[in-house]
């Protein structure tokens, strides 16, 4: 049986009305004034958990489903490598990724939504923080991230794959690797953009390959672990397992 669909009502009243243009000055402050805990109380939160990898993927399939149990490989081979898995929190891949890091002892953590169809944080969280923008919610996913996996999802995946694609292409954040796991359901996607975007030139031929895609979660991981030594400077901090900083 599939889970509750996320997405199926209407949002919390304050921000249908932040979104539907003008209002007073007063509740425009307001606002921005609410916005502006979200980012403190994430950065706060989030400030020592990294160096994440961000998981993302539907909230609909349920344990037992192939892309669950693909997803729980994801995030154990994920923590064995010493990274903290971060997802959106809920159930389906979210849960699948977060209860992998947890198998193997590793550090599981979710930025959630708060949604009208009540949505609570999954039960493999080693912490968690309710968002209520999901643009607020999607600056902490990538802001602690080193990677990106993407699992099959909907709208919402699709949203964190091209936002993140687009920072990447954009020089706003480094090319941190972009993985895309289950190379069936992906194949349409790829086959859009490198048969309609390239030939319009929409995009350079060289951003489709900003994608790697694969049916592998152990290359997926190898593909990560590699470009944070590589690229980005981490090196393992013994006897545990976990990843710093280096000079």
């Amino acid at each position: 049986m599939l889970l509750p669909q996320w997405g199926k009502s209407a949002g919390p009243p304050e921000e249908i009305h932040f979104l539907q243009g003008p209002e007073r000055r007063g509740v425009e402050l307001r606002h921005l004034l609410g916005i502006l805990s979200e980012f403190i109380h994430g950065f706060r939160t989030l400030h020592f958990v990294g160096p994440c990898v961000t998981v993302f993927g539907s909230a609909r399939f349920p344990d037992g489903h192939p892309y669950y149990t693909l997803a729980r490989e994801v995030g154990a081979r994920l923590a064995a490598a010493g990274f903290t898995v971060m997802t959106g929190g809920g159930p389906g891949i979210m849960e699948a990724a977060n209860r992998g890091a947890k198998d193997v002892g590793g550090r599981s953590v979710g930025c959630n939504i708060e949604l009208p169809t009540e949505q609570f944080p999954n039960p493999y969280l080693d912490r968690w923080i309710t968002f209520r923008h999901f643009f607020v919610r999607k600056v902490m996913l990538i802001k602690y991230s080193y990677a990106f996996v993407a699992l099959p999802g909907g709208f919402g995946t699709l949203d964190e794959i091209f936002e993140t694609a687009t920072l990447i292409q954009t020089g706003k954040i480094r090319e941190f690797p972009l993985v895309l796991i289950g190379r069936e359901f992906w194949r349409p996607l790829m086959e859009f953009l490198e048969e309609r975007l390239v030939p319009e030139g929409t995009v350079d031929p060289a951003d489709p390959k900003r994608l790697i895609v694969t049916d592998s979660p152990a290359e997926a991981v190898a593909v990560i672990a590699d470009a944070a030594v590589r690229r980005f400077g981490l090196s393992y901090r013994r006897p545990r397992r976990r990843w710093f900083l280096g000079e």
